[in-house]
Order: structure tokens, then C-alpha cells, then sequence
């Protein structure tokens, strides 16, 4: 950085000489939608997103809480390939978060040269890690493009050669991540036999899975339960079921997963700042995902009740009673 003041702005260096930022004459091909003939079937968009503790959502719309602890693919294919880092949030509990993101573009045709992002926490950038803000020197170059939102908390990144949106969050300490990608673009992969383990496309293996009711009766008796076996340490703010509940409806009225994924992340790290990551992960999908009968999801849909109401949607009451019984059905065995 120049003593004198601001320098030029490293998107000003990207370009050959003579061309503005804005051109309007990139190849067609460096354009995903206009590359499309008119008789040609408009491209099928789908989304995955990850955030919380963490939650996933594939592009299939399969929704599933992990552990994922370390460094995980999160998309491979032939265009780019993002991976994130997940650590622990509270030492010796298995709730882990993302605390590093990186995004590479490959290099493509005449439209972009290799790009390479990288977020970490407390640290998320509005270029790419050369500087830059484009794609680099080729003639379709603002065909991928950064765009901060809020400094340091939300950027956008436009690969419009791919048909690609992808937004990165800080929310409190940790990332989030949202995608909006062509099912073409998905499936371009050269090895689909070695391939295809990344997590957007085929989900956590079965050993990374929690299982979501499990986990909640757990939390819901960790209180009082203590003295039976080890648990997780005590989060710096105890949440009750109830207070979980009523925190999480502040922000996500409809008693869906992602409400339920923010009572289980206030339950497992006592941080507010993940119901937040809730709802900016649903806000995310509301601008992003190209359904809008599929923004919510439930954990069985089959078995909805009238009104839409998932099984989950149960009063507090009747739930501690249920469980209550199963405790002492246990007992009398």
C-alpha cells in the first residue's frame, strides 16, 4: 500500500490497454444464457448451500447436518472447484463450522484465466488472491466478476461464462456459502466413477451424518442428564429448547429445516450468531434457487399434516411429554 494514499484499483490492470471495464463485444461463448440458440431448451439451474454447524443443501435438495471436521470438497467439476474447512466450535465438542473457503476457476477458453479465492475467517476478501477483480487478461474477462455487498461480510462472485452465482458470508465468526450453477455445469466432470464425492453433489458420507432427531433429544436432555456419561462442554450461553424455539422463530416464522437447524445450532454452541447464519443461508436460497415450491424444506414430507405443517412442527410440550414417556418406558425395562 502507497504512504501517499489510495493506488489504482487492481481491476484497472486486468484488462489490455483501450478496453473499458464494461465491454460489450466479450465472445458469445464467454456468456452462458446467450450462448443458448433460441430453440434450444433454457439450462436448468439448481443450488447448494452450506452453512451453521454445518448444514448442507445439494443440489439434489437433500438436506443434511455433518461433523465434516478438516478440509472437504465442496464442488469438482470441470470448470472450478471450491473446498472448505471446517473446525471445531467449542473445544472437545463435535459441532464444527467453516473457517476457510477456497474457490478456483479454472482456466477457460478465451473468457478467464485461473483464479483462485480464499476466505477465512475474519478475512474475507472483495478480489481474488492475485488481486484482481475479473478474470484476468483474456477477452471475455468480465465474464467472472467480485462484488462486495457489505465489506467484510458478504461478497457475490458472477461467472456468468458458466452460468454461475456464487455468494460467500461471514456471519459472526464462521462462512457460509451459496451457489446457483446449470445442472449442465454440475454434471461436466471427466471421471464420474472417481468423481462425484464431493459433498453439493452426493452429500456427507453416511459416517459424517447426524441425525437430526437424535441430536435433538439429546440436546433437549443434556440438562438433565449430565451425570449419565460425557457430554459436550457448555455453551457460553444456555439456550433451553424453549428459549432456542423462540429465538429462532425472531428470524425463521416457517418450522422448516433451516429453523431447525438454527434451534440445533443455539442448543450446540450457545452462539446467536448462528441463527443469523440461518437466515441469510434461507435468504440466500429465496434469491438463488429457481423452485420456488422447493425454498422449504422438511425432514418427511410424506407425512405432512395439513396446512404444510411438518412432524417437527410439534408444540415443545407435547414433545418433552413424548419424550418423558420414552424415558420411562426405558426405565421400567
Amino acid at each position: 500500500c502507497s504512504k501517499d494514499g489510495p493506488t489504482s484499483q487492481p481491476r484497472l490492470r486486468t484488462l489490455p490497454p483501450g478496453d473499458s471495464q464494461e465491454r460489450s463485444d466479450s465472445p458469445e461463448i464467454c456468456h452462458y444464457e446467450k450462448s443458448f440458440h433460441r430453440h434450444s431448451a433454457a439450462p436448468n439451474y439448481t443450488h447448494c448451500g452450506l452453512f451453521g454447524d454445518p448444514h448442507l443443501r445439494t443440489f439434489t435438495d437433500t438436506f443434511q447436518t455433518c461433523k465434516v471436521q478438516g478440509a472437504w470438497p465442496l464442488i469438482d467439476n470441470n470448470y472450478l472447484n471450491v473446498q472448505v474447512t471446517n473446525t471445531p466450535v467449542l473445544p472437545g465438542s463435535s459441532a464444527t463450522a467453516t473457517s476457510k473457503l477456497t474457490i478456483i476457476f479454472k482456466s477457460f477458453q478465451e473468457c478467464v484465466d485461473q483464479k483462485v479465492y480464499q476466505a477465512e475467517m475474519d478475512e474475507l476478501p472483495a478480489a481474488f488472491a492475485d488481486g484482481s477483480k475479473n478474470g484476468g487478461d483474456k477477452h471475455g474477462a468480465n465474464s467472472l466478476k467480485i462484488t462486495e455487498k457489505v465489506s467484510g461480510q458478504h461478497i457475490e462472485i458472477q461467472a456468468k461464462y458458466i452460468g454461475t452465482t456464487i455468494v460467500v458470508r461471514q456471519v459472526g465468526r464462521y462462512l457460509t456459502f451459496a451457489v446457483r450453477m446449470p445442472e449442465e455445469v454440475v454434471n461436466a466432470v471427466e471421471d464420474r466413477d472417481s468423481q462425484g464425492l464431493y459433498l453439493c453433489l452426493r452429500g456427507c458420507p453416511l459416517n459424517q451424518q447426524i441425525d437430526f432427531q437424535t441430536i435433538r433429544s439429546a440436546q433437549a436432555t443434556e440438562g438433565r442428564a449430565r451425570r449419565k456419561g460425557p457430554s459436550l462442554q457448555a455453551p457460553p450461553e444456555a439456550f433451553t429448547y424453549e428459549t432456542a424455539t423462540a429465538k429462532c422463530r425472531e428470524k425463521l416464522p416457517v418450522e422448516d429445516l433451516y429453523f431447525q437447524s438454527c434451534v440445533f445450532d443455539l442448543l450446540t454452541t450457545g452462539d446467536v450468531n448462528f441463527m443469523l447464519a440461518a437466515y441469510y443461508a434461507f435468504e440466500d436460497v429465496k434469491m438463488l434457487h429457481s423452485n420456488k415450491d422447493k425454498l422449504h424444506l422438511y425432514e418427511r414430507t410424506r407425512d405432512l399434516a395439513p396446512g404444510n405443517m411438518a412432524p417437527s412442527g410439534m408444540s415443545s410440550a407435547l414433545w418433552v411429554a413424548l419424550l418423558c414417556l420414552s424415558q420411562c418406558w426405558l426405565c421400567l425395562l
